[in-house]
């Protein structure tokens, strides 16, 4: 039924995923699926009915469904199980974040409340634009892509899939971050970043490379 809205996971996440989607009013039920069903029950008030196996046998019921799962490629995975099961995924905005009418958002992208995503911006399949995170113009996400709560993106920042853009960033115009990338906290991002690095600092510098 297109008014039951799917949450798949039921963790942290989950439950900011669940506040914004009651936050719209566009569906009358909620539930979640999470493997650890027979341990939570509930969370915050929304009862967990199912366990991932049960994702097919759910589909005619709950024909809507988000992903709320923090690792990246876990939550693009899922959402591309859901895709061939046949559910609508939809983007998940806050009615107190500022989407441009200009702006695109992929399937299954969640933008959480005060945060902001401007004109020309496009932001790929699963990603998370968290609280107070900003997206200028002309910004590029791949899939995945995680903007941690307070980071800021200037403009024509292109950001690849599945990387991760620590809490109160802040990426100077212009830059290239590459894949899987991982972003510490509070850095600085003056230089393009490559693949599968993990940098920080200010201004950040890469530390090491995820596949060394």
């Amino acid at each position: 039924m297109a008014d039951a809205l799917l949450i798949i996971g039921a963790g942290g996440h989950g439950k900011v995923v669940a506040d914004t989607a009651m936050e719209m009013g566009r569906w009358s039920r909620i539930g979640f699926v999470d493997d650890r069903g027979e341990q939570l029950k509930q969370v915050a008030g929304i009862s967990v009915i199912g366990r991932l196996a049960d994702l097919e046998s759910l589909r005619d019921e709950w024909s809507v469904a988000v992903v709320a799962i923090g690792d990246a490629r876990h939550r693009i995975d899922l959402l591309s199980s859901l895709r061939a099961l046949k559910f609508e995924l939809p983007a998940i905005v806050h009615p107190r974040a500022a989407v441009s009418r200009w702006a695109t958002l992929g399937a299954g992208t969640v933008v959480f409340a005060q945060s902001a995503v401007n004109a020309g911006a496009s932001i790929g399949a699963g990603c998370i634009v968290n609280t107070g995170a900003t997206v200028d113009h002309d910004c590029r996400l791949g899939d995945g892509v995680h903007i941690c709560p307070g980071a800021n993106l200037a403009g024509n920042v292109t950001v690849g899939a599945r990387s991760w853009v620590g809490i109160g960033s802040a990426v100077r115009q212009g830059i290239s971050i590459g894949q899987d990338v991982t972003l510490g906290a509070g850095s600085v991002v003056v230089r393009d970043v490559p693949d599968e690095s993990i940098a920080y600092g200010v201004p950040a510098r890469v530390r090491s490379r995820t596949n060394d």
